[in-house]
C-alpha cells in the first residue's frame, strides 16, 4: 500500500484525534469521515463561519456570568 504524508496543524489533528474510534488509523477516520452519497462539492464552504473552539469557549463564558449572577442575588453581593 503506498502512503502519503501530510502536513497538518495542532488544531486539526485534535479535531481529527477526537473522532478515531478504537483501533482506528487515521486513514480509516478520514476515509470514514469523507465518505458521502451525495456529491461532497455541494458541502463546500457549510463550515467556514463556524469556529467550534470559540464557540464553546463563548458559551462557557456565558455560563459563568450568569451563574455569577445567580450567585450574587442569592447571596446578596
Amino acid at each position: 500500500m503506498a502512503t502519503k504524508t501530510l502536513t497538518i496543524t495542532e488544531d486539526a489533528y485534535e479535531r481529527l484525534k477526537a473522532h478515531k474510534r478504537g483501533d482506528e488509523s487515521f486513514s480509516d477516520v478520514v476515509n470514514r469521515l469523507s465518505k458521502s452519497r451525495d456529491d461532497p462539492t455541494k458541502a463546500r464552504g457549510l463550515w467556514d463561519d463556524i469556529d467550534a473552539g470559540r464557540d464553546h469557549e463563548e458559551k462557557h463564558q456565558q455560563l459563568g456570568e450568569e451563574i455569577d449572577e445567580h450567585y450574587d442575588e442569592m447571596f446578596g453581593q
